[in-house]
């Protein structure tokens, strides 16, 4: 018998969030990671960024930061690909992270 795989629960996605507070909880997102290089990373990010983001790219990364904060790491600092749907996200990122 196959052991039970436990699956992190996806945070609360309000219907009709109006934009600033979707925003302002995707950036307290970006702060609240597992990994303290994560936090400073994305927290830096999402300041810089997010409010800049079409709808659909807010979708996208509230997307991305339900991954795995090692898997997130790994993909940012470039130690493995990312997923298809983040490569362009993760590269927008990754020039971030250069310029600071």
């Amino acid at each position: 018998m196959s052991e039970p795989v436990f699956v992190m629960p996806r945070p609360d996605r309000p219907e009709g969030e109006p934009r600033e507070t979707r925003i302002k909880r995707l950036a307290m997102r970006s702060m609240r990671r597992g990994i303290k290089e994560m936090d400073l990373i994305l927290s830096a990010y999402a300041t810089d960024r997010l409010s800049s983001m079409s709808d659909d790219g807010l979708t996208l990364y509230d997307d991305f930061l339900d991954e795995n904060d090692h898997d997130l790491y790994q993909w940012v600092t470039g130690q493995f690909a990312p997923k298809t749907p983040y490569v362009d996200l993760v590269k927008d990122i990754q020039a971030h992270i250069s310029v600071e």
